[in-house]
Formats: C-alpha cells, structure tokens, sequence
C-alpha cells in the first residue's frame, strides 16, 4: 500500500498518471472521510475513478457510484467436475446464448414465468420508493433477466480442484443506467444553481437531508436490488440450460452474489460515512467475494481480510490498461483468438476491445490485494459468452 497524500491511499502497482491525478482530484473534496482507498484495480472513470472507494460524510457523488448502479457478480458451484462434462462445449455456449438476451438494447420478448415473481418484489420495492421505474424506460420488466455488452460475461470455468462453477457479470441494464444518469444531471444542476466549484462537474454531489438526496437514494436502492435480482434471473436459466446439457440436475454447493458498483451507510474511523464503492467489492472479515480476470485470464474466489484502511473494500476484477478505442486500434481479431486459444467463445471483432491484453494482469491485481482478500480458489474458463 502507498500513501499519496494523508487523503489517498493506494494499493495499485499499475497506475498511470491520469489515474492518479483523478483521485487526488477526488480526494481533495472537503466531504471525503477519512480517505479515499485507490484499489489494485483503479483506472480512469467518469468523474471519479474507476476501482476507488470514496468515503462521504454527509453526501453522495451519484457519478461516484456509477451509471451501472449495482453491477456485479455472481456465482454458482456444482457437484460436477471436468471429468462429467460433455466434449461439446460449443453446445451449452450457444444454448445460453438462446435463452438470455445479449448485448445493448436487447431485452426479452415476455416476462418469463422465473422472474415474474422478481418484478412483482421490483414493483413492490418501487411502490415503497414512491416512483415509478417506467419514467425511465416504459418496459423496464423486459430487461430484467438480459446481460448487456462491454466487460458483462457469463462463463463456465473450473477450479484448481476441477470443480465446475457457473459465473456472470451484470447489473442494472438500461434502467439503472437512465436512474443515474438522471441523478448525475440532478446533482450538476443543483452545483449549478448554488454555485459550488468543482474541479470536474461530474463530481456534483447531493447533500444528505435534501429532497434530491432522498429521491436519489430510494432510486438508487432500488436500481441495486434490480441488479441483484437481474443475476439471480441469469443464474437460473444458465443452471437450467447447463443441467440439459451435463444431463443432470445442478446441485448449488455455494452460491456468492455482490455488488461492485454501490453505495451504503457504514462506520469507519469512528464516524458514520456513505461509502460509495465504484468497482470495488465489500471485503469485511468474511465476506465472501468474485474477482474475474478478463475474458481469458483467471478469476478467482476470496473473501474479505476486513482491512480498515481500504475501508474494508477489495479490487472488483482485473482494471483496464487500454481504453476501449485504443485496444481496438491496438489489437486484431487473430490476437484475440491466440489469447483464447482452448476456451470456447464467440470469435467477433466486436469483442477486440475485451482482449485480455487491454487489462491489467489479473494475477498483479491480487498480488496487490493481498492484504485485502483471502484467495480460496482460482478458476480457469472452460466456455466464455459476451453481448456485443
């Protein structure tokens, strides 16, 4: 771990000066308490970096959440090992590739019968929030169940011991994405009107006690149980599809859901803050975790060391080295196919921008983690499935 300044603390060893110059930024705002934790993980983001755990007192920075309010991971081990597994592998992928839509803007067709009672605790939730979700996007319950594109993922992988895990990465599709933006406007308006300097405007923030506070919370809850909610769908219909294929019933010997992409209400240094987690897990003593590589590096399992000064926080996956349109000027499709060589996946130039070579190395990340997380398995992917 490396100290900035008596505000920033830092725990990448990979870190580019734009990076670092963007959480000292954040760090400096007088609301921030006791420091702002910089993950291994940390790159540039909208307003505050990505991989960074900003701690407020009395405020919120909505785009210090993130516009994928609630985005995550979740993962499912079976009783089954490599050794059950069917040689078909492109089977299940095209399999789960039918039955959850992928990529920006696709949605199901219906409410299937597995999330209708998810919609009606959605539409309860919603009720006691006094909104309702379709000011944001009309048919909001169709995107309930659908992965999304860029580093979203669900895969099937195996562990040191060739136990087999289902594992996925999602959040709150467009909805939450609409609920943020709308907050992020929100919160620069109201900076606007009382004419607060900030040194990025999208580091406007809402005061805790304020009807736009309030407003953003009870939305910004929601769209956190939505995302939850959203992998759980996921989960059961790729469990679904992956028994058909093994040719039997899946047996859940564990089953770990968090969040990466969120805000709550904890205790630290002696004082009651609102830690704003933007690609960063929980990691309390305990706390089961998921940390993915990217598509084609490792992944692993962990739970939490409780470390007081990363604000009992950990990295949330491997952290970006290139930028979505650098990696597409920088890498091809062979390239891309040479990193996956023996993991089954859709070969598309739409996913050059996810070559493991855009990322930091994975396995640097949780060196630098290691005072964060306990590691309690690593996993290699078996079948890899992204939306483009």
């Amino acid at each position: 771990m490396e100290t900035i300044n008596n505000k920033l603390l830092n725990w990448a060893s990979i870190l580019d000066d734009q990076t670092r110059k963007q959480a000292v930024m954040t760090a400096e705002l007088p609301f921030i308490y006791p420091h702002l934790a910089l993950m291994p993980d940390a790159h540039l983001g909208k307003g505050a970096t990505v991989g960074s755990v900003i701690p407020t007192l009395r405020a919120i920075i909505p785009a210090a959440v993130g516009v994928d309010i609630g985005c995550g991971m979740i993962a499912v081990r079976t009783q089954y090992t490599l050794k059950d597994l069917p040689k078909d592998l492109k089977r299940i992928r095209e399999d789960i590739e039918r039955v959850i839509p992928l990529s920006a803007g696709h949605n199901n067709k219906k409410v299937l019968p597995t999330a209708e009672p998810r919609i009606a605790e959605l539409k309860a939730l919603a009720s006691k929030a006094g909104f309702d979700p379709a000011q944001y996007v009309a048919k909001w319950e169709l995107q309930l169940g659908s992965l999304g594109s860029g580093n979203h993922f669900i895969e099937v992988c195996a562990d040191e011991n060739d136990n087999v895990w289902l594992f996925l990465h999602s959040g709150s599709r467009g909805i939450g994405n609409k609920i943020a933006q709308h907050h992020i406007g929100v919160a620069r308006h109201v900076a606007r009107k009382d004419q607060v300097y900030l040194p990025d405007p999208d580091l406007a923030y809402l005061d805790e006690g304020t009807p736009q506070f309030d407003r953003y919370l009870a939305e910004l809850r929601w769209a956190q149980h939505f995302a939850l909610l959203n992998r759980e769908e996921m989960m059961d219909r790729v469990i679904e599809q992956f028994g058909r294929w093994v040719g039997g019933p899946v047996e859940e010997r564990e089953r770990i859901n968090c969040h990466h992409n969120f805000t709550q209400q904890e205790t630290h240094y002696g004082k009651s803050v609102w830690v704003s987690r933007k690609g960063a897990i929980k990691a309390e003593p305990g706390d089961p975790g998921l940390i993915p590589g990217s598509m084609g590096t490792a992944s692993y399992v962990v739970e939490g060391r409780g470390n007081p000064e990363s604000l009992n926080s950990s990295p949330h996956g491997a952290g970006r080295e290139y930028s979505r349109n650098a990696a597409r000027r920088t890498f091809s499709l062979e390239e891309l196919k040479r990193a996956m060589r023996g993991i089954e996946f859709r070969a598309s130039e739409a996913f050059i921008d996810e070559i493991p070579a855009a990322y930091k190395p994975i396995d640097q990340v949780m060196q630098d983690a290691a005072d964060l997380v306990i590691v309690r398995h690593k996993l290699r992917q078996l079948v890899n499935v992204k939306g483009n």
